[in-house]
């Protein structure tokens, strides 16, 4: 029957309640461990059981001579024994005293002396037998031994001269039992030990080599034994020590215990193998160990008696090989190779289990053993041999398993099995219990199992019965053997592997051949993940390492812990040094030392799965600097540096950086020279000539650099000629009749030897043959007087020292100073392309009155004015210059952006690095007319409903002869223009233009060019619109209401009567204000001169009103923004018509605060500085109202 599950018992169907007892009982034999809820009725059969199996013992006196068995069973067993292999009785022997109880027996000796226990030596086998079979114990192995005694020994001296070899032995008595030496002195003080002074496993005591400290009388060898609680010690031995007339002789390495060679050594599995090496030597020898094809197990391996003693712990046949000492010194070697061979007594691989069958089954118990040699299997019954051949009822199946085929009521027994081999046997016991029993279901019904996708589930359906219940599991109507993730159990369970979500449900379990069954119910959750794992962290000493892991849950169940490992021990967070802190996510380690290094594990852990990731802190930080640069291997211009590498503190060296001091040059500090990998730990380095060199080594990791190394001795290299001569020769010559030859100046480190000069040669390239001018200079420049002006010359400088010259340079061509051209340009023209447009030619320069290298040609355009006339001193412009650069070796230019019908004057000069050459003759030339641009203001004016008037002024460039005016204007709406209607207007003196029969309800579009006789010009374009009645009415009452605007009319009313006050007293003066009548042609106002003839002349309100629009208006408007196309065309509507009774001159001088640019237009009629008359319209409406800005 299998094993029982931890679950309440709980059945379906019916059952006997007057089998209960009893089928506790046997679930009780069943369970393995028994479980203490079930109790078994005291007088209810039981096979027997060894609990206590005998004991091999060794017996030193007669009181060690016990030999006890215990067992179990009801009815309690009775006890039997065989000795070595016969039925031996020791109730029958007067020599022996048995004792027996309930469950056990035990007999020991009446004797007094040793001699009387001999023939008790043997193997005794226990036997307990009651009505359900017999149970067999282990062999147990009874021995006889004397304790050893003190012996009577006579006194040792030993000889031997210093340095040589010698062995002080021991010889403890002889026993079975395993001496512990111990040499100590008379004060039974240790004798010290080293590896030149070793105990060996045979106890005696070696020396490498002899000193002559060594001497002494009091070398005791000390035995002890522990099973017999005793120690002897042996007579004193006294070592004397001869001194040697010289020193000691040097010897190489001899083996003193094992001999030189090889030896074998046998030894079983689970043993302690011991393997040693004693050797002798001058000086000490140094042992290591090896094992061949293969490396020692650290964690079973360990080195005793300094390193001459080789120990293995619980050996496996895998230790089997081969195991080489080899002894090391100045002088030689030597080694001894072990050839370990690893047997086996036998030892269980599988065990049959103790189980309860109903009459019929078919029974097999599996037994397996292993040991070397292979071990053989025997079945006894009730300790009687089953021999398997001849009966089909008994098989031994493979020479290992027992089958009982249709067991009955008579097979049950107690079955051993016995496994054997040279080295030992060994005995298991199973029982077989035959009984029939009704069919039950243990597990609870309805019982709910919670798993983690992913995770195995294993559903219970416990039974128990005889002969045993087979189960069937199923799941509606699919069959669930089908799927390969699912099996049953031998104990009635099912198991699903790789549990998913479409794995939730019930499952029936039922007995077949009745009608017990139970449901389980499987709920799936979703598996715990880990999104973020912790990322394996290097962090320098001090610092915080911060740790992140980010899992993911099923939020049906509660929420899971996050438990922190640290190699594999759990941390908890410190309140008092804040050494960890658990932060949701993060895990802070602060003030990271070398205990923290290791692997941190996080491991989130909910109610049904758990997960881990886990990554490593390591600690690392700056290098060690590099040690002991040594110079080596000097040869022509390197040499050779090594140095020994530093600690990496756990970060690989990258690479190393070889730094050097110029002795002769330490304002510069230390230089690099070199870099190398951080695997090398030498580097050749190539160096300069004439340079006395230190060195120092910097090691560069991942955190950053080391400290630098102490510096190398001085090394000097030898004085050369020079390697190279100076780059970038080159005149740089500026006064004129000179040369200045100049370079760059050469490393002081490439002058190679002492006294450098630079040795500077020159002649001229035409006419001065081969011969060179040289001079010696310490730096440049060099400069060379009386040569003439820009004269070509080669040019070359050498690098000089003590030691030779440079190689031969190159020479360059370079020239002597430069003067101003002498000479200007000749046959200048010009041509005409377009009025801004012109091509200038002219005749290339001979280049030998340029006196220096052709830059090129300037050309300098002055404007001297426009050709237009009338023009006043308020527009008169200053004159300006253009100046266009050529190339050297172009004789014309195309030059453009000139301003149309202007006056121009052109010259032309050559020019090079010294300066400018006189210039040609003045050539004036004028440009063509050219088109008009736009007009410089516009302004809308509706006098009525239908009709609009146009004010502008002329533009401000007219760039020609104006001949007129040309007017574009089209009807526009929200989504469409009408057609452009034209009119052109010849006058171009006329400054306004009324348009009649517009559409009173349409805005309107305006395009207004000027017209030479080279063309049309660019429009000023303005948008209007006529009057329309309600909205004017609408706006007048919306600003006449406001305060501030009656406010700021009542000011200029009241500012106004000032002025006229003023007037009238002027006029009591006797003074007047003349008022000239315009002049013909377009004309400024400004530029109109008052004459004081005419003082005391009048003009009518007309002439004056017309002669504010032409005159006082624009220079009004120039500063002020009242004239803004904003302002003056509000809604539509039409400018105010304001009419002032006064003089032009009062009026002029009131609208001139400032002179203004050309482009701001003039203020209209409406303007806020003068008074308001409001004319009443056709349906008494006014037409306009004042608007000020």
């Amino acid at each position: 029957m299998p094993h029982m599950q931890r679950q309440q018992i709980c059945s379906r169907g019916q059952s006997s309640s007057h089998l209960l007892p009893l089928v506790l009982a046997l679930l009780s034999l069943a369970a393995l461990p028994s479980r203490a809820s079930i109790e078994m009725p005291s007088n209810y059969k039981r096979p027997p059981q060894i609990t206590t199996h005998p004991e091999s013992v060794t017996v030193f006196s007669v009181e060690d001579l016990v030999m006890s068995c215990e067992a179990s069973g009801i009815p309690p067993p009775s006890f039997s024994w065989t000795k070595d292999g016969k039925p031996f009785d020791p109730s029958a022997d007067t020599e022996l005293k048995v004792t027996k109880s309930l469950g056990s027996f035990a007999f020991y000796t009446l004797s007094n002396t040793m001699d009387t226990l001999k023939p008790y030596q043997g193997k005794y086998v226990c036997y307990a037998t009651n009505e359900l079979g017999t149970a067999v114990s282990n062999e147990a192995i009874l021995k006889t031994d004397v304790p050893p005694t003190q012996q009577k020994e006579k006194k040792v001296t030993a000889k031997s001269d210093e340095g040589s070899s010698i062995v002080l032995k021991c010889n403890p008595p002889q026993s079975s039992m395993e001496p512990i030496i111990h040499w100590m002195d008379q004060k039974l003080r240790h004798i010290q030990l080293s590896k030149r002074v070793v105990v060996g496993k045979d106890g005696n005591l070696y020396f490498a080599h002899l000193t002559m400290d060594d001497s002494r009388d009091d070398y005791t060898c000390n035995v002890q034994y522990l099973a017999t609680r005793t120690i002897l010690a042996k007579e004193a031995i006294t070592l004397k020590v001869n001194p040697s007339n010289s020193l000691p002789r040097n010897r190489r390495p001899h083996m003193m215990r094992p001999a030189e060679g090889e030896s074998t050594y046998h030894a079983l599995r689970g043993q302690t193998v011991e393997l040693e090496c004693i050797v002798q030597g001058l000086p000490t020898p140094e042992i290591t160990w090896l094992k061949k094809e293969g490396e020692l197990d650290e964690s079973r391996t360990v080195k005793e008696m300094f390193d001459r003693r080789l120990r293995l712990n619980n050996i496996s046949e895998s230790d089997s090989g081969e195991y080489q000492c080899i002894a090391k010194n100045t002088q030689g070697n030597a080694k001894h190779t072990y050839h370990l061979k690893v047997e086996a007594a036998p030892y269980w691989k599988q065990i049959p289990e103790s189980l309860i069958y109903g009459p019929g089954e078919k029974v097999r118990l599996d037994c397996a053993a292993e040991g070397t040699p292979s071990p053989t299997i025997s079945w006894t019954r009730n300790g009687e041999k089953i021999s398997g051949n001849g009966t089909k009822h008994a098989v031994i199946a493979e020479n290992t398993s027992l089958i009982l085929n249709n067991v009955n009521f008579g097979d049950t027994a107690v079955y051993q099995c016995q496994a054997s081999n040279k080295h030992g046997t060994i005995l298991t016991n199973t029982y077989v219990y035959v009984i029939e029993l009704p069919p039950q279901i243990v597990t609870e019904d309805r019982k709910v199992y919670a798993v983690a996708e992913g995770q195995s589930a294993s559903l219970e359906c416990e039974t128990f019965g005889s002969p045993k219940p087979k189960v069937i599991w199923d799941r509606g109507a699919s069959y669930l053997l089908a799927d390969s993730r699912v099996k049953t159990l031998t104990n009635g369970g099912l198991q699903i592997f790789n549990v998913s979500h479409d794995d939730e449900g019930s499952y029936t379990c039922s007995v077949q051949n009745s009608n017990l069954s139970i449901t389980a119910e499987l709920e799936v959750f979703n598996r715990t993940v880990i999104l973020t794992p912790p990322k394996n962290l290097k962090v320098q000493p001090g610092t915080t390492a911060i740790f992140t892991c980010v899992g993911l849950y099923d939020t049906n169940l509660r929420i899971p812990q996050i438990q922190w490992r640290k190699n594999n021990q759990k941390l908890m967070e410190s309140s008092s040094d804040e050494k960890y802190t658990f932060d949701g996510a993060e895990f802070i380690i602060a003030n990271v030392e070398p205990d923290d290094e290791g692997v941190y594990t996080c491991e989130i852990i909910s109610s049904l799965d758990k997960v881990e990731a886990s990554a490593t802190l390591t600690l690392c930080d700056r290098p060690d600097p590099p040690s002991l640069p040594q110079i080596s291997d000097p040869k022509h211009r390197a040499v050779s540096l090594r140095w020994t590498p530093g600690d990496d503190h756990k970060s690989a060296i990258l690479e190393y950086v070889i730094e050097f001091e110029d002795q002769g040059l330490k304002e510069r500090g230390w230089e690099e020279l070199k870099r190398v990998g951080g695997n090398q730990n030498h580097a050749v380095l190539s160096l300069w000539p004439y340079i006395s060199y230190r060195f120092r080594v910097i090691a560069i990791n991942e955190v950053g650099k080391s400290d630098p190394s102490n510096p190398s001795e001085i090394h000097n290299t030898q004085a050369e000629a020079p390697d190279n001569n100076p780059e970038d020769v080159r005149s740089e010559s500026i006064d004129p009749d000179s040369l200045l030859i100049t370079w760059e100046k050469m490393d002081k480190r490439n002058f190679n030897g002492p006294n450098f000069k630079y040795k500077v040669q020159w002649r001229r390239v035409v006419g001065s043959g081969p011969k060179w001018n040289e001079s010696e200079t310490n730096e440049p420049p060099c400069i060379v007087r009386g040569v003439g002006n820009f004269s070509a010359f080669e040019i070359k400088v050498q690098a000089i020292n003590e030691n030779g010259n440079g190689p031969e340079p190159d020479p360059v061509i370079g020239y002597s100073g430069e003067d101003v051209p002498l000479e200007a340009p000749i046959d200048v023209g010009v041509v005409l392309i377009n009025s801004t447009t012109i091509k200038v030619a002219w005749a290339a320069i001979d280049k030998d009155t340029v006196r220096g290298h052709l830059l090129g040609y300037k050309i300098n355009l002055r404007w001297t004015g426009s050709r237009g006339h009338h023009r006043t001193r308020r527009s008169r412009e200053a004159e300006t210059t253009v100046m266009e650069e050529t190339g050297p070796n172009e004789v014309k230019k195309v030059i453009s952006n000139l301003r149309p019908y202007s006056h121009y004057v052109l010259s032309i000069a050559v020019f090079n690095k010294k300066g400018e050459g006189p210039h040609s003759e003045p050539l004036p030339f004028d440009t063509e007319e050219g088109v008009p641009g736009p007009p410089t203001s516009l302004i809308l004016d509706s006098p009525s409903e239908t009709e609009m008037t146009l004010r502008w002024t002329p533009p401000a460039h007219p760039n020609g002869v104006l001949t007129g005016y040309l007017l574009h204007y089209q009807s526009i709406t929200e989504s469409d223009a009408g057609p452009l209607q034209k009119d052109e207007i010849d006058n171009p003196t006329i400054t306004q233009f009324t348009l009649k029969g517009l559409d009173r309800h349409s805005q309107y579009r305006f395009f207004l060019r000027g017209l030479t006789n080279a063309g049309k010009g660019e429009p000023i374009i303005m948008t209007g619109a006529t009057t329309l009645d309600g909205e004017m009415a609408e706006v007048q009452a919306s600003i006449a209401t406001q305060g501030w605007f009656i406010g700021v009319v009542s000011a200029l009313v009241l500012l106004l009567l000032i002025l006229l006050i003023l007037c009238f007293i002027k006029r009591s003066k006797g003074g007047k204000y003349s008022v000239k009548d315009k002049e013909d042609g377009p004309m400024d106002s400004e530029a109109r001169p008052m004459k004081e003839e005419t003082f005391g002349e009048y003009r009518s309100l007309e002439s004056d009103l017309e002669e504010k629009r032409t005159a006082s208006q624009p220079s009004l408007c120039e500063d002020n923004k009242m004239c803004s196309e904003d302002t003056l065309n509000f809604n539509g509507s039409s400018a105010l018509t304001t009419e002032l009774n006064l003089d032009e001159s009062l009026a002029s001088q009131i609208s001139r605060p400032s002179e203004g640019p050309e482009g701001f237009h003039g203020l209209p009629d409406n303007s806020p500085l003068n008074p308001t008359i409001i004319a009443p319209t056709t349906n008494g409406m006014p037409s306009a109202i004042t608007i000020l800005d």
